[in-house]
């Protein structure tokens, strides 16, 4: 350790003698002066790598990088300056310890500016992969404008003519300047300033046209890809949607989709517009004076890096944010869908705690974006205004020496304006633009997700007799896959019959009615419908001939009519009306005052859970399936109601029921009952046959009458609570 300390001291010493040696040799010509520098140059860089070599045995990059810099940044200094401006800058010749010092720092400014903008080993090839996914993405989305290519070609027409009219504007501002200092006729004065106000009509017309059409353009993009993306999100499979939050969903579907539509339009727009500006705006201040140009082409590096770090930081709070929000809206959605069970335990105040801490996160991270943003403007002004001060400093030069003219400067400065602006706004589209694009990546991935259950079938027979066979079936949930649901369970299901699934909440039943409907495919064995699996047959006709009335039936938006005939695309008022009287709901529609065309919904008609069940039970019946699945809806069912219900069921011809309750008393009719305990069969018959064979079944009846009939059941409920 004390070697290598001394071995940097010696490093450090060396290149201090040679930097005070600059003046050591005698010439006074600029050629033998340049080969002076370049000569010391070369020695300060071979001398401290070969010690560092020495010392540290194998060289980092970003040391060498350092030396190399440290070395040739004062030579290429004093070159520049002789060959613009015929001098010497005041550290070409022995001088203090501060020019070493300067140069110092500036090789290291140097040195970082190419690790962050150009990294090394890991890091470089994740970011050149990034940038690859990055650019792959892009084109996707590019390709996706294709059908809006009219709008982007004429918003691209009128860009071009845009900035051409107005990289005119400065240059006749600096010419009527000129023109009002000195003795010119009145004609050229008129001409300038009639020139210099149609180029800013032009500009502005031209500018607006391009906005318009390019809004155009993204406004239908975006459309276009709701709809794909609706349409694909509506194709997956349940699963999906368990493990999937809701707001992220939402939030991809609102918010990505909109920033994905500024990737071209916007974006590629201001690229191309800043970047031709940029070219236009370097040429007329090389026309104007081409020593001061090289001079603010320095500035670039530095502009570079400040926006190259500002960007960094602040496109990952903004991702933060992002997930921040769609976060905070999951807490919203779930506090508002659920209201009656946070009112129930009275978790108000917990809810608003929630959504408090998710917003508070939010505003923690805005703060620190806005906060990056402050210190990258003002870093951003100090060194705009630096710049400033050196060209009007060398154009006050350039003026007595007669280079330059007074409206010329006035032209060049306001180039130069346009120039940092435009450097910047380079740097911040191109990073803003791989936002963008991985907004669009977050699309384009449920874009591209294929559902987990197959749509392939193809079987779509005119005659379904509705025999249904479970042959050793395992399943467990995808949310909860080390959690099997049903193990090794089989189940015959006979047309024209009636099966009725028993068991204790939890135990596969409703699992099986998912399983028949082929929201979930399961893991291990298969399912049969008329002797052929139910992955064969085609999607739509499977789901209208197995019927699902769930135990609390989702209604939507609308009327009665429109949510019995639900899916359906011709259906007629006698078809529903028949429907609901099957479902024995018709009375209660008839007393409504507008009947059929009742608007249902969030706001609209609050209705009772039997007659919501009821309703499903009609919307299932106007597809006259051929097995139909009722999952716990005798649960919110008076008697007369479940038998008027049941008596229009056993009217049906050769349908397949399944009747799914945790209740025995009202399966008793029931052609075969099945117990379920621990994802398995525990045995299966009539209700005679289970009542002789005093099992699951007898003792789950027994149950439930010794606990209507105790003195003390209230004391216990009671109690119990």
């Amino acid at each position: 350790m004390i070697c290598k300390v001394v071995l940097l001291a010696l490093a450090v010493g060396v290149d201090v003698l040679l930097f005070y040696s600059w003046g050591a040799v005698a010439a006074h010509s600029v050629n033998g002066y340049l080969l002076r520098v370049w000569l010391c140059a070369a020695l300060r860089c071979l001398a401290p790598l070969c010690v560092a070599l020495l010392s540290l045995g194998d060289m980092n990059p970003l040391l060498t990088r350092f030396i190399t810099a440290h070395g040739l940044l004062p030579a290429v200094v004093e070159t520049g300056t002789a060959t613009l401006f015929g001098g010497e800058t005041p550290c070409a010749s022995p001088t203090d310890l501060r020019c070493w010092i300067i140069y110092a720092g500036a090789s290291s400014a140097a040195a970082l500016f190419w690790e962050i903008t150009f990294p090394d080993n890991d890091e470089e090839a994740a970011g050149k992969e990034k940038k690859q996914k990055a650019r792959e993405l892009f084109v996707r989305v590019l390709h996706m404008y294709k059908p809006h290519c009219h709008l982007l070609l004429g918003g691209l027409v009128f860009l071009f003519v845009a900035v051409g009219f107005e990289m005119a504007v400065p240059f006749y501002t600096g010419r009527v300047i000129d023109i009002l200092g000195g003795q010119y006729p009145s004609d050229e004065f008129t001409s300038a300033v009639l020139c210099m106000g149609l180029y800013c009509l032009g500009s502005s017309l031209s500018g607006g046209s391009r906005g318009a059409f390019l809004f155009c353009a993204i406004h239908a993009f975006i459309h276009g890809v709701k709809i794909k993306l609706f349409g694909a999100l509506t194709k997956q499979e349940v699963g999906f949607f368990e493990m999937t939050k809701i707001g992220e969903i939402t939030f991809r579907l609102s918010e990505n989709t909109k920033t994905m539509g500024r990737t071209v339009c916007l974006n590629i727009n201001v690229l191309l517009r800043t970047i031709i500006k940029t070219l236009g705006v370097i040429y007329f201040m090389m026309a104007l004076q081409w020593k001061l140009t090289f001079l603010v082409l320095l500035e670039t590096p530095i502009i570079v890096l400040i926006q190259k770090i500002h960007d960094k930081h602040h496109q990952r709070l903004s991702l933060a944010v992002q997930d921040a929000m769609a976060l905070a809206n999951d807490a919203a959605k779930e506090a508002v869908s659920g209201i009656r069970v946070v009112r129930s335990f009275r978790a108000e105040k917990h809810e608003a705690h929630r959504y408090d801490d998710r917003l508070t996160n939010i505003h923690t991270l805005k703060f620190r974006q806005s906060t990056v943003t402050i210190v990258y403007l003002l870093i951003r002004r100090l060194t705009g205004l630096c710049m400033q001060v050196f060209i009007l400093y060398y154009g006050r030069l350039f003026i007595q020496s007669g280079q330059m003219t007074t409206g010329s400067l006035v032209s060049f400065i306001l180039y130069h304006s346009d120039f940092a602006d435009n450097i910047r706004a380079i740097i911040y589209h191109f990073g803003d633009m791989f936002t963008s694009v991985w907004a669009a990546g977050k699309v384009f991935e449920y874009l591209d997700r294929k559902p987990q259950i197959s749509a392939d079938g193809k079987l779509n027979p005119d005659r379904l007799i509705g025999n249904v066979s479970f042959r050793h079936v395992n399943f467990a949930y995808p949310t909860q896959p080390n959690k099997p649901v049903l193990q090794d369970f089989s189940l015959e299901l006979k047309s024209g019959h009636m099966t009725a699934l028993l068991g204790s909440s939890g135990e596969g039943k409703s699992t099986c009615a998912s399983l028949l409907k082929r929201l979930y495919e399961p893991q291990d064995g298969e399912i049969l419908l008329d002797d052929k699996p139910v992955a064969s047959y085609e999607p739509r006709f499977l789901r209208t001939k197995i019927a699902l009335v769930n135990q609390d039936p989702v209604l939507f938006t609308g009327s009665v009519r429109d949510n019995i005939a639900y899916g359906l695309a011709h259906c007629s008022l006698a078809e529903i009306q028949e429907a609901a009287r099957k479902a024995n709901a018709d009375d209660f529609i008839q007393m409504w005052e507008n009947g059929y065309d009742t608007k249902l919904g969030e706001g609209v008609r609050q209705l009772s859970r039997s007659e919501k069940q009821r309703i499903g039970i009609a919307r299932a019946l106007i597809r006259r399936p051929q097995v139909l699945i009722l999952d716990e809806i005798t649960s919110s069912l008076d008697t007369d109601n479940e038998n008027k219900v049941q008596q229009a069921l056993a009217d049906c011809p050769n349908l397949t029921l399944l009747v799914i309750t945790h209740k025995p008393m009202s399966i008793e009719k029931a052609d075969q009952i099945v117990v379920i305990g621990e994802g398995k069969v525990q045995e299966r018959g009539t209700h005679q046959e289970l009542m002789d064979r005093k099992g699951s079944y007898y003792k789950m009846r027994d149950k439930i009458f010794a606990w209507g009939n105790s003195p003390q059941r209230s004391d216990d409920a009671v109690a119990s609570c």
